[in-house]
């Protein structure tokens, strides 16, 4: 069987296929779509990131032999799952690799907002500081404050732990309750989005990118939101209307956001760049090497299960296995 690996991976998990399978790594950064659709043909397994768009043609391309695409990610945008499942391809994503990380990078991003960090690190290089002042960089402190978590999935369970943790009143909005969260940080189960905008300080972004989610944040609802309230996106850039966004921020209808998601990453919008109340980071949520090497494990691991005829972690498409191309229930 062969297995194709679009960029190389954190660690050595990669080997493990090798030891089974005939493997193909991309040597580059990030592969073009001419040499994705050439280097598929007759592949039994892709494992790829967030940068390829694994759509009909690349599964067109691969051929009848595609039994799984294994995405090193927590999201999967970028597969077009409803083909693969269509065609009877597994789809998995990692999701419980970086939820620790994205969770604590939500926490730094209210810090960094709320405490005016960026603003003060500005200041100081600039040579301004020149002493201690009473009502230099008066920021919010953030225990007694409410967080709002906005998709109890893992990466917002583990938000809401750590804003446990630092004396958050926890409330929030999701598909589903959370016991765990409900007996551990004592959170508050919100049955509508407007609820939770309205109590909320701050508002942590953590839901999967679809049909429901695009655009769930715009005008309206932060209109809705306390105008100390602070606004964190570590999900997924179109989960937040970005003008609109903008538009609130200028009004100080909103006293802040702290962002590591855009609408169009190639091209960020410059409109953010002249407020001071907006801390920006490149998405880099899951980036430590912990998450990186735990997300290549995971990985490989859906492959080296799914190959085998057994039921990978991370499944997306769960209504495909069944009649999966490598399983027979």
């Amino acid at each position: 069987m062969k297995v194709f690996v679009t960029q190389k991976l954190a660690g050595d998990f990669v080997d493990r296929l090798a030891e089974k399978y005939e493997v193909v790594v991309w040597p580059g950064r990030e592969i073009s779509r001419k040499d994705l659709l050439r280097k598929v043909r007759g592949v039994d397994a892709i494992l790829s990131l967030l940068t390829e768009r694994i759509d009909a043609e690349v599964m067109e391309k691969a051929g009848e032999n595609l039994k799984i695409i294994s995405n090193c990610a927590v999201g999967f945008d970028n597969v077009e799952v409803s083909e693969a499942t269509r065609r009877g391809i597994v789809v998995t994503n990692t999701p419980a690799a970086l939820s620790e990380s994205v969770a604590e990078h939500a926490i730094a991003l209210m810090l960094t907002v709320m405490r005016r960090i960026v603003e003060g690190d500005k200041y100081v290089r600039s040579g301004k500081f020149k002493g201690w002042e009473p009502d230099l960089m008066v920021g919010m402190t953030v225990r007694r404050k409410v967080l709002g978590v906005v998709g109890m999935g893992r990466i917002g369970e583990w938000t809401a732990r750590l804003g446990y943790g630092l004396g958050m009143k926890v409330i929030y909005y999701s598909r589903s309750r959370s016991v765990d969260v409900e007996k551990e940080c004592k959170g508050e189960y919100k049955e509508k989005l407007d609820e939770l905008l309205k109590e909320a300080d701050v508002i942590s972004l953590n839901v999967p990118l679809n049909k429901e989610t695009e655009g769930m944040i715009g005008k309206r609802e932060l209109m809705m939101m306390k105008k100390t309230a602070v606004l964190i996106n570590t999900a997924r850039g179109a989960v937040v209307k970005e003008n609109e966004l903008i538009e609130m921020l200028k009004e100080g209808r909103i006293a802040g956001a702290g962002l590591d998601v855009f609408e169009d990453e190639s091209r960020v919008n410059t409109g953010l760049f002249k407020l001071d109340n907006v801390v920006l980071t490149p998405h880099i949520a899951s980036a430590t090497n912990e998450a990186r090497e735990l997300m290549a494990e995971m990985a490989v691991n859906n492959i080296l299960r799914t190959l085998a005829g057994e039921e990978p972690e991370g499944l997306v498409n769960e209504e495909v296995w069944c009649r999966a191309r490598v399983h027979k229930c």
